[in-house]
């Protein structure tokens, strides 16, 4: 093989002819140096030497990123190497992979700090989107409101200039999840409790199942101590205990509750009051009624259950009387022009309003499912009926595994229980006169 001296201009004008795959040009000054080009590539720098009795070659670099002197010291280091019995190809592999896991060591820290510097709120975003396909839509209205900010104009009638107000999980999300520890939920909970504790009591249920969840996640267990730091004995008593309800409607009192009820300027309201009543439906429930969950032809409703999914529940008369005076805006059955999502929202306001003017202070929307309940106690109609119309759990075997109550079983209690709440409350229509139809209404 031909030697000469490197030089810049050597270096510079060294091409490989076309027909040929690759030429070498080598260096006198450092022995074991060369140049190598191909047709296609530009020139590179390469070691070539003899280990353990056999030729070997290593490529430097090319000639832009190496100097001429740069290039003739790696010769020397590479040839000390051989002399020394070491493979210099095993001393560059394992460079090469000291600098891949060096950077992907690098590449797993940045993003290890991304992930602890996560809110609380971004992970809980993440959350609410993965686990939505589970909830049901009171479910999912649940974890939004307890966790909004809050400084928006308040939707509400008579709201004026006021604005809403944060939730009680509001103050917890710009907080890092990792900072999340026992002692600031401790601390939250002493301060929610006495401000609001019925809604901070399920804010907490739901941050507890939230911290769960988090601590399933790969990504985010190595933020969270071993144990929910939500599940302390000290957050749970600063919470308090909820107290047993007793707000029901008595039958005497069914005469002044359907009375004032009835003369609530919004027919959509005072339409929706009536059915939780008839119902014992959740308010919830009732206010997610779509249209396409009545079945004219068959007389049934389908209710969105948070026990069982949905559940059928029949249309009796004088619901269908309520639904046929209603307008038809939107897919919504009790829709609302200022809702954000096109339905009513719960009518607390007038119902409380409604109730005051009755005397009947402290009845709450709930109290109207418990309402039903009671009543139905004075009729002889079996609590396994009752239990299925409301949507509770069988509490026995034979409710859960041996009996089946179809829709026009159902129909048949329910109608009895709706006429003797009505005979009650004084109330006569004719219920032929509707022919089973729900006429649309215009808006």
């Amino acid at each position: 093989m031909a030697k000469i001296a490197f030089t810049a201009g050597r270096v510079a004008a060294f091409k490989c002819l076309t027909d040929k795959p690759q030429i070498f040009l080598w260096d006198v000054t450092a022995p074991g140096l060369g140049l190598r080009a191909t047709p296609a590539g530009k020139p590179a720098y390469v070691f070539q030497g003899e280990f353990k009795q056999k030729s070997i070659r290593i490529t430097i670099g090319s000639t832009s990123a190496w100097s001429i002197p740069q290039a003739q010291e790696k010769t020397r280091e590479l040839q000390r190497l051989i002399d020394e019995g070491k493979d210099p190809r095993d001393l560059k592999r394992d460079a090469v992979v000291a600098t891949t896991t060096k950077q992907a060591a690098a590449a797993a820290k940045v993003e290890a700090d991304k992930v602890s510097a996560l809110t609380v709120g971004e992970v809980w975003a993440t959350y609410i989107e993965e686990r939505r396909q589970f909830w049901g839509d009171l479910h999912f209205r649940d974890h939004m409101d307890k966790a909004k900010a809050g400084g928006l104009p308040s939707g509400r009638r008579g709201g004026g200039k006021h604005l809403t107000k944060p939730g009680p999980l509001a103050g917890l999300m710009p907080l890092r999840l990792k900072d999340l520890d026992q002692a600031t939920i401790e601390r939250w909970a002493a301060i929610e409790g006495k401000a609001r504790p019925s809604s901070a009591r399920l804010a907490w249920r739901l941050l507890t199942v939230f911290l769960t969840w988090c601590g399933e996640q790969p990504a985010y267990a190595g933020l969270l101590p071993a144990k929910n730091p939500a599940k302390t004995k000290k957050a749970r008593e600063a919470l308090g205990k909820a107290g047993t309800k007793s707000d029901v409607l008595q039958r005497g009192q069914l005469t002044a509750w359907f009375a004032v009820v009835q003369q609530i300027q919004n027919p959509v309201i005072a339409a929706c009051l009536q059915m939780m009543l008839l119902t014992g439906a959740r308010p919830g429930e009732v206010l997610a009624l779509r249209w396409k969950d009545v079945n004219t032809q068959w007389k049934g409703i389908s209710i969105r259950d948070k026990v069982d999914g949905t559940r059928e529940i029949p249309a009796t008369p004088y619901m269908l009387l309520l639904l046929s005076a209603l307008p038809r805006r939107n897919e919504w059955v009790f829709p609302s022009h200022t809702s954000a999502t096109g339905c009513l929202t719960e009518p607390n306001n007038p119902h409380t309003r409604a109730c005051k003017a009755a005397g009947l202070e402290g009845l709450t929307l709930h109290g109207l499912r418990r309402s039903f309940k009671s009543l139905t106690e004075w009729l002889e109609v079996p609590v396994g009926v009752v239990a299925q119309i409301q949507g509770h759990k069988p509490s026995a075997t034979a409710e859960k595994h041996y009996t089946v109550r179809p829709l026009e079983l159902l129909r048949v209690h329910h109608e009895k229980i709706e006429a003797w709440i009505l005979e009650q409350a004084g109330i006569v229509f004719d219920a032929n006169a509707l022919a089973g139809a729900i006429r649309v209404v215009a808006a």
